[in-house]
């Protein structure tokens, strides 16, 4: 049985597709009974991005258009670009107003920097107002 390059990628893409649906629903999933917030914004960001990831190679396979796929590169290529630092900007967010159970972090480099440049008397790097300086 010779196999025909049009049924490998439709099952591939088959594949693609339902493995990313299954990481987008575990996503979900764990955004919704994760106990703490950096939990939760690991759950929303690291399945959800290869998630995603998987359904475009699965579209990409199954539209086969030169345009089309260059189109899904891009998006991939901005939700790997956007997607840690909204994350890293929510767990800094949620640090500062006291979300983050501090007592289930391994190591705390954000307290210690915060208290060495309150030493100084000057204000963190990201505190409000720090970049209007001059």
């Amino acid at each position: 049985m010779s196999w025909d390059w049009n049924v490998v990628a439709d099952v591939v893409a088959s594949i693609c597709l339902i493995g990313g649906a299954l990481l987008a629903l575990a996503a979900g999933v764990g955004v919704l009974r994760f106990p703490d917030l950096l939990s939760r914004m690991h759950a929303g960001t690291k399945p959800q991005v290869l998630g995603l990831i998987l359904v475009l190679i699965g579209l990409s396979l199954r539209l086969r258009s030169g345009a089309a796929v260059w189109a899904l590169v891009l998006v991939a290529l901005f939700q790997m670009l956007t997607a840690p630092v909204a994350a890293h900007l929510v767990g800094r967010a949620g640090y500062r107003t006291g979300k983050v159970r501090r007592d289930l972090l391994v190591v705390d480099e954000l307290t210690k920097a915060q208290d060495q440049a309150t030493q100084r008397g000057t204000p963190p790097e990201d505190a409000p107002g720090s970049g209007d300086r001059g």
